[in-house]
């Protein structure tokens, strides 16, 4: 541990002086109005540092991820999440150096991140997310795989919202929450092409699927463990989805998308949580994300994500167990923009894959146009 200073720095300064003098220049805190987003010039200077420092930073054990975020003074600076239960975590922090090429560098605590669907338990308040609907539903609520159960539990998530290719709708969720059962297992099932999705979640329903209602079919697309989205969707059937896409709480979308930037104000609808807020506290994150292969599997793969999307989410009030699935939208009372697919967290932080990447992995699969309904 008493080498990582010095392994970061070569690392900074391999990518030449060029860096280092671009770097110099954003320590001081942005202007109010300035937008930290991917294109403020601050923003790509930490960025560089970042994909440079990234590939040493993972080497250790205690290290869950990296992202471009804010100092407590409000600066730039390069965030380094690490594991709060590690052995070596405090020699790891001292390890770290105050800052590199100008840029000041900061740890983060914290336990695990994990994918965020959902056993039994978890509670809502106010108008509840965790609710059989009647037809046609709302989206951000409890849904997922009908065949859900093993292992003495069941799963499931949430519904997040709709989206259409080739003039069809799909239900929007997470690949954990449709698609992960790929081992025969506790119930001797995997998902397959054409089984129904149900709202709400086995979880919601006492682990009785009758007690919920088909409201689309699994159409798989796989896109884990190999891409960098944690997507699935599922055909609406007809009468049974909001033809507009309106969300629980939220109401319809635009069918416009957003780019994030730090300190952005963010909304969600999904099933435990129910309507949360909360502000980008990192952008373009390099996150581990462990995966089962089933309802309380065994570990099948950990994801190393790259270009996500940081939120806030002190004491998991942003984003909890059977959230994930749930739509990231700007904080605007009416038709709010898109910005993220949120999948995984812990109890200080949420990550989302960032939209429109989701969208184009979609179409890609589909061999079409992927986008969100809405005005």
């Amino acid at each position: 541990m008493k080498h990582l200073s010095r392994v970061l720095r070569q690392a900074l300064l391999a990518r030449g002086a060029a860096l280092v003098v671009f770097a110099s220049t954003v320590v001081c805190a942005a202007p109010p109005a300035e937008l930290l987003d991917q294109t403020h010039h601050g923003v790509k200077a930490a960025m560089a540092l970042q994909s440079a420092i990234t590939p040493d930073l993972m080497k250790w054990p205690e290290v869950l991820g990296s992202a471009v975020g804010l100092n407590e003074a409000g600066q730039l600076a390069l965030v380094v999440f690490v594991d709060r239960d590690g052995a070596s975590r405090k020699d790891v922090i001292q390890a770290l150096p105050p800052a590199l090429g100008g840029i000041p560098v900061r740890a983060e605590l914290t336990d695990k991140i994990r994918a965020f669907a959902g056993k039994p338990g978890g509670g809502n308040v106010g108008i509840s997310h965790s609710a059989r609907q009647t037809a046609p539903i709302y989206l951000g609520t409890s849904g997922g795989w009908r065949y859900d159960l093993a292992n003495g539990y069941c799963c499931g998530g949430t519904l997040g919202s709709l989206i259409q290719v080739n003039g069809v709708q799909y239900i929007l969720s997470n690949y954990h929450v449709f698609e992960s059962d790929i081992v025969s297992g506790g119930n001797n099932l995997i998902a397959s092409d054409g089984n129904p999705v149900i709202q709400p979640g086995l979880i919601d329903v006492r682990c009785n699927a009758n007690s919920a209602q088909d409201i689309g079919t699994l159409v798989k697309i796989s896109a884990l463990p190999y891409s960098n989205v944690d997507a699935a969707i599922a055909q609406a059937i007809p009468g049974m989805v909001r033809p507009d896409g309106a969300i629980l709480e939220i109401g319809p979308l635009s069918s416009q998308t957003v780019a994030v930037f730090l300190n952005q104000a963010v909304k969600k609808s999904g099933r435990t949580t129910g309507l949360t807020r909360s502000k980008v506290v990192g952008l373009n994150a390099t996150i581990l994300v462990a995966y089962e292969n089933e309802c309380a599997g065994g570990a099948a793969f950990t994801k190393t994500y790259t270009g996500q999307i940081v939120m806030a989410n002190n004491g998991t009030k942003f984003l909890n167990s059977g959230d994930s699935g749930s739509l990231l939208v700007e904080d605007t009372a009416t038709t709010p923009r898109a910005a993220g697919l949120l999948y995984a967290g812990s109890s200080t932080t949420a990550v989302a894959n960032p939209i429109d990447e989701v969208m184009q992995y979609i179409g890609a699969m589909l061999g079409g146009s992927a986008s969100l309904v809405g005005n």
